[in-house]
């Protein structure tokens, strides 16, 4: 059951680069749902129908009684369960949560659903060959600033911290993309953020005002900066924890029978004995795939393994790519070459805590070397010389 009226796609490919009108190969449904880049299934209604699944698109539920069972929706249908599991993701930071002045103007855009795709392609449509002006420097802010470019727009990026990515990475990294992007042609202003909007008199937005006075003109603006999990319809009902709801290594939560995972759900990370929550779509497939596994065992009587994940991330865009495995605390140490110049760029980091490594970023690296840096992350090898490291580089994934 969903609000969404597609389900389920995979968001990244249809907000960010991938399922914007590029030149070519624009990615569109049935080909990017949830699983199809796993190696899963296209999730077409018939699939549904086949495993013997009913299928309800386009209901929003607004109620949640745990205690009697029953979900209502904004329609006014009851509907009753016996296994709950929640998997209702986040919801979009707007700026007119924080009452930015003009944030109500047209073609400032989010991305979050498929419908805010739309609105963008249209909006890139209609202003084609514009100005463009992204809101954020996290995943959103430079995957949809490569789009842009790559759709012959005229880009600015603003974030306001130091560098780009801040949550993962080091200044070290993101002195490659940031430099990597100024050659693309996108202009970056770091330090700043949005503090209004001016709109011409068909209330579109024509001009970013920033924090240290600079004004950009724009045809359109993208904000990416960040999420909220949608747990609001159970709050006072399950116990809570780090901004989700608290489960266990099954993602079953406090009420027996309810299940929270994905986004919402704040679980024991065995790797690292201690709560987590994780947003990406890897863990989202994988905790869906583990509830589930535990809904069935406990029904016939089965055990289950406990859930033992590994952190995961990456990005493309442009010609480039990235891996990143693992925990980024501790000391960094960059390895190979960061160099925005180079002509084929590979270099990396690797977090050092307590003397062993917990955590890999690589650019460029082959599918081997991915899975060496993924080994490496979850073995945790010693290491004593941090510059012998630098120096060593993937030879010493290579050994792992």
């Amino acid at each position: 059951m969903a609000s969404e009226k597609h389900f389920k796609w995979l968001r990244m490919s249809a907000c960010a680069q991938q399922g914007l009108p590029l030149p070519q190969n624009a990615a569109r449904l049935p080909g990017f749902h949830t699983c199809v880049g796993s190696g899963g299934e296209k999730l077409l209604p018939e699939w549904y129908t086949e495993k013997g699944i009913e299928l309800i698109l386009s209901t929003e539920i607004v109620k949640a009684d745990l205690a009697s069972k029953t979900l209502t929706s904004a329609a006014g249908a009851t509907f009753t369960y016996e296994t709950l599991l929640i998997a209702t993701g986040s919801s979009t930071i707007k700026l007119t949560d924080f009452g930015v002045q003009g944030a109500e103007a047209n073609n400032i855009l989010y991305l979050r659903d498929i419908d805010d795709a739309d609105k963008l392609v249209a909006a890139m449509q209609a202003k084609k060959d514009g100005k463009a002006v992204v809101v954020g420097g996290g995943y959103i802010g430079l995957e949809l600033s490569a789009a842009l470019k790559i759709n012959n727009f005229d880009v600015t990026m603003v974030y306001p911290e130091p560098w780009c990515m801040p949550r993962l990475f080091t200044a070290g990294i993101a002195h490659f993309y940031e430099g990597y992007y100024a050659s693309k042609g996108i202009n970056i202003v770091k330090g700043s953020y949005a503090t209004g909007f001016d709109a011409d008199a068909n209330g579109d937005v024509t001009v970013v005002k920033l924090k240290d006075g600079r004004a950009l003109d724009a045809n359109i603006v993208i904000v990416g900066v960040g999420g909220r999990p949608l747990t609001g319809l159970f709050k006072g009902q399950v116990d809570e924890e780090k901004g989700g709801l608290k489960t266990d290594t099954f993602f079953e939560t406090s009420v027996a029978g309810v299940y929270a995972i994905g986004d919402v759900a704040s679980f024991p990370m065995k790797l690292y004995n201690e709560p987590r929550r994780v947003e990406h779509v890897d863990h989202a497939r994988k905790s869906a795939e583990q509830a589930v596994k535990a809904i069935k065992a406990k029904e016939s009587g089965e055990t289950v393994a406990e859930y033992d994940y590994l952190p995961y991330f990456y990005s493309r865009s442009f010609d480039i790519a990235w891996q990143f495995y693992g925990d980024n605390v501790g000391e960094s140490v960059l390895f190979g070459d960061n160099d925005p110049a180079a002509a084929k760029a590979k270099f990396g980091t690797y977090w050092v805590k307590d003397g062993k490594v917990v955590g890999v970023f690589l650019e460029g690296g082959s599918a081997d070397e991915y899975q060496a840096i993924a080994k490496v992350a979850r073995a945790q090898p010693p290491v004593a010389d941090l510059e012998a490291l630098g120096k060593e580089g993937l030879d010493f994934a290579a050994k792992i």
